[in-house]
Formats: C-alpha cells, structure tokens, sequence
C-alpha cells in the first residue's frame, strides 16, 4: 500500500528523535559517556575549520549550483505552463519527509534534521495504521540509520521491534523485502555479520536486482573478511545502481585491497557527483580517511573540515580531524574536537582514541577518566546487542587484561568474524599475553589482506622483533612509519623506538 507521508509544520531538533512509537516499548535511555556541559563554552568547532583544499572548491560549488539548478528547474517547469492566464503560484518546496524519502529512494544518506522528521511522521502514521508493513519496515530502517548515526544502540533494540513487526503483517516471501533489507542493515549496525549475510543473502535469492541490498551484504562479506564475496557484491551493486553510493562503496574496497590510487579516483569522482548537503560530506569524509591513511594529516584535516562546512552535522569529520591534528602535534584543537565529537556522536572508539591522547601527553587521570566511560560505553552497547569484541579486545590487549582479550578474540574468529582488523588485533593480544609464536601467523594475515595499514605493520613489526627476526621486523616497522608516520599517539613514538633499537645489530645476528 503505497503511504502519503504526513509533513509536520517543522522538523523536529535532529538532537532529540522522537522515541514513542505506538505498540514499541521504549529503549532505554543510555547515558552519554561525554561531559556535554563543558562543550557549552566551546566556540562552533566547524566554524574551526580550516580553508578547503584547492581541488575540493571546486566541487563544493558545483554542488551549490546543482541545488539551485535543481530548485530553478523544478519551479520553472510549473511556471512555464500557466493556468487559464493567471499567474502561477512557487510549488512547494518539498518538506523533511520527502527529502528523506527521496535520499532513501537513491541510496543517499538523509540529512538529521530529515531523518528525524521521517521517523516522527512513520511513528504518527503506524499509530493509526498498525496494518501497514511497508511503514513498519521504513520505520525500522530509519531507526537502524539514527542509531548508527547518533551511536545510540537503544535504536537498534526498536528498528528490531518495528522490523519484525512488518514481516508479522507481511512476512517476507511474501514480498516484504523491505523489512529484509532491513533486518540485514541492522545486524551489521550491531556487527552480528552472519546474521547479515544471512538476511542479505536471502533478499538477494529471491530479488537478485534488488540493489537496496547489496551494501549490506557489502559490509557484511568485508566483516567475515571474504574479500572475494565482498568484491563481488560490490561489482554487482555497481551495474544495478551506478552513481555516488557505487563509487563510494568501490573507493572503499580499493582501499581495503590496498590500491590507494584506485579509492582516491573513486573518491574524488563521488564527491564531484555529489549534489546534496549529507552526501557531499560522506564522499569528503571519506576522501579525509584516504588521506589519513596515506599519511598527509595537513591534507586530511582540509578534508575533514570541508566535510563540516557541507554538513555542520557530520560529527565523524571531528572526530577524523582530531586524529590528523594530533598527528601535526596541535594537541589543544585536537581535544577540542574529540570532545565536541564526542558530545554529539558517543561512539566508544573516540573514547578510546582521546583516552589515548591523553596518555600519550602524561595526564594519566584524564586518560583513567575516559577509559572508564569506554568500559561503560561498551557495556550499555553490548546490552543492546552490539558486538565489540574487536574494540574490547584492541582495548583490553593495551590497557587492560591481554589474556581476556585473546578470549573474547578468540571467540569472535570462531564466529566467522575473520576481517583484517580481527586478526590483527587477534595477533596483537596473543603477543601481548606473551604468546608470540602464536601471534605472528595473525599479524601476517592482517598485514596481507589489509590494505596499507600503519597499525597492522607496526604489530607485524613488534612480533617479528620479539621473535628475534630482525630483518622483517626492520622492514615491517619501517613500512609502517612510511606509510603514517602519525597513525597512533602511543604506538606511533614505539614504532620509532623499536626501529632505533634495530639500528644496531644484536650481537646473535
């Protein structure tokens, strides 16, 4: 049953998404686990942000144009055709429900403001029209998006509510694929990618030229690291629907294979072809990642703050230019954005990266301080569903108990969760419980499949160094600098350290 979506006078405050859904039990209410009040006083950390680079102006103005283009096109094909000689009226200008739709219609991402709106209207219309599963599964989708997009895993426990609602009113050989979608959407939010692969594979059996599902099953192959399947998926997502998400999508497998050049192009040529505000600043986001990456924290920094201008609400570009600031050693801004990040978008990894910053300059209690709320943070997501054991077990391996760490890693390799960035902190955690024979074949796995990585190379490094095999433990740690010298505030300064001890031939070799 097709639905005429019911546009509020007003959108409501993107920072406060509507939570009563009529027949749903209400999430919790998980505290945040940054200190928002001291941000009051902080000046706008996108109006912080430095000039774009010259090859981005570009394309920021070409997106400028295509809004106004599009918008003069719109109206003028209604003025040009008057009606019995009166003067014609401006259509109106399409409300946050419909732009949200039209974003979702293409693959885009919807702005906040949009994407509250949307989830406010499908609440009111479901009230009413509890027999409407094409609604239900909307609405379950738009929570799995604001979850993912405001790091408040409450949503994901009502998108599962609002999801298997829909298929009870209409299962899915039935035709609901959209709950499918988005049942596969919302196991890789919580990184359950067995249940994705499951759910994806099954709307991709029934409908092959259903394109909504091929990010999912994307994301889902990547985090089972089956690169062939992933490949693949993403080769098919690009013949069934080619534009920006394609690229993006190809940008970031280039990148996982190691082909910086090849995510460059693709980047660049998404954010070309970007046209609104939210997807603008995806495609730079991303391009700020590609940078990072590489290396150029200068470059990274222009990008990321680029990405704030086209969006102010695009809270993971602070987050990036934090971590590309302390790399060109501007602490005091980079602990401005962490915490302004961290006041709007609470994920655990920045938690753990200023935690990090901090100890790296000495203030321990402030580090303490935020390794306390990561703990928290994982502990109110893993009761909603979320795996983090990859973070837990990076965490505990460093700053906590490493032999916990091989067991919760342990674990999730087990479960088939066997990406790069699994077995690398899998390696990790064995050396660091002292096990290093053990260790290496992990470290080499990740080093192998991926892409250029600085962290993955500096573990291979200190692996192979505590093996006493000091030529590839020279190369490993040299690659690892070479490639970002910056990647880690902590491991960073190490790699160096072990890379001078090296220097010097030990007297055995």
């Amino acid at each position: 049953m097709d639905v005429m979506p019911q546009q509020p006078p007003q959108p409501p405050d993107p920072s406060r998404p509507p939570l009563e859904t009529p027949g749903l039990s209400g999430p919790s209410s998980p505290s945040v686990p940054s200190g928002a009040s001291a941000l009051s006083a902080l000046a706008d950390p996108a109006s912080l942000a430095e000039p774009p680079p010259p090859s981005l102006r570009t394309t920021l103005r070409r997106a400028a144009l295509g809004v106004v283009a599009g918008a003069v096109l719109v109206t003028g094909a209604v003025v040009a055709v008057p009606e019995d000689g009166k003067k014609a009226s401006r259509p109106p200008v399409p409300g946050p429900v419909s732009r949200a739709l039209a974003a979702t219609a293409t693959g885009a991402p919807a702005s906040l403001s949009d994407l509250t709106a949307l989830i406010g209207d499908r609440q009111q219309w479901v009230g009413t029209h509890p027999s409407d599963a094409r609604s239900w599964a909307l609405l379950g989708t738009a929570y799995v998006e604001w979850g993912r997009r405001s790091a408040d895993a409450a949503y994901y426990g009502r998108a599962e509510q609002a999801l298997k609602r829909s298929l009870n009113v209409r299962p899915g050989e039935n035709g609901n694929t959209a709950a499918l979608v988005g049942l596969a959407e919302l196991a890789d939010a919580r990184h359950d990618f067995v249940a994705a692969r499951k759910w994806g594979e099954t709307v991709r059996a029934r409908e092959p030229k259903q394109w909504a599902v091929y990010p999912a099953l994307i994301d889902a192959y990547s985090g089972l690291g089956d690169h062939k399947a992933a490949s693949t998926a993403v080769e098919r997502f690009t013949a069934l629907r080619a534009g920006v998400p394609a690229l993006v999508q190809t940008a970031r497998m280039h990148l996982d294979r190691g082909r910086p050049e090849d995510a460059l192009a693709g980047a660049r040529a998404a954010a070309d072809r970007a046209t609104t505000p939210a997807q603008k600043a995806e495609c730079l986001h991303l391009l700020g990642e590609l940078a990072w990456e590489r290396g150029e924290p200068k470059e990274a920094v222009a990008q990321f703050g680029a990405a704030l201008r086209t969006d102010r609400a695009h809270h993971a570009s602070l987050a990036g230019r934090a971590r590309a600031l302390v790399a060109l050693g501007r602490t005091d801004e980079a602990r401005r954005d962490y915490r302004a990040a961290l006041a709007q978008l609470p994920r655990p990894e920045y938690l753990l990266e200023l935690g990090e910053l901090y100890e790296s300059l000495g203030l321990d209690a402030q580090a303490d301080e935020q390794y306390a709320q990561l703990r928290r943070a994982l502990a109110l997501d893993e009761g909603q569903g979320v795996d983090h054991a990859l973070l837990r077990g990076r965490f505990e391996a460093d700053h906590g108990d490493p032999e916990a760490a091989v067991v919760v890693l342990d674990a999730e390799w087990a479960r088939s969760h066997r990406s790069a960035a699994v077995a690398d902190a899998l390696g990790w955690a064995l050396h660091r419980s002292g096990d290093p024979s053990a260790a290496l074949e992990y470290a080499a796995d990740a080093v192998d499949t991926g892409g250029q990585n600085a962290s993955y190379a500096y573990h291979l490094g200190m692996i192979q160094k505590e093996l006493r095999e000091y030529g590839p433990a020279r190369r490993s740690l040299e690659e690892a600098l070479r490639t970002n010298p910056g990647f880690s505030p902590l491991a960073g300064p190490a790699a160096q350290e072990a890379l001078d001890d090296l220097a010097d031939p030990p007297p055995d070799m």
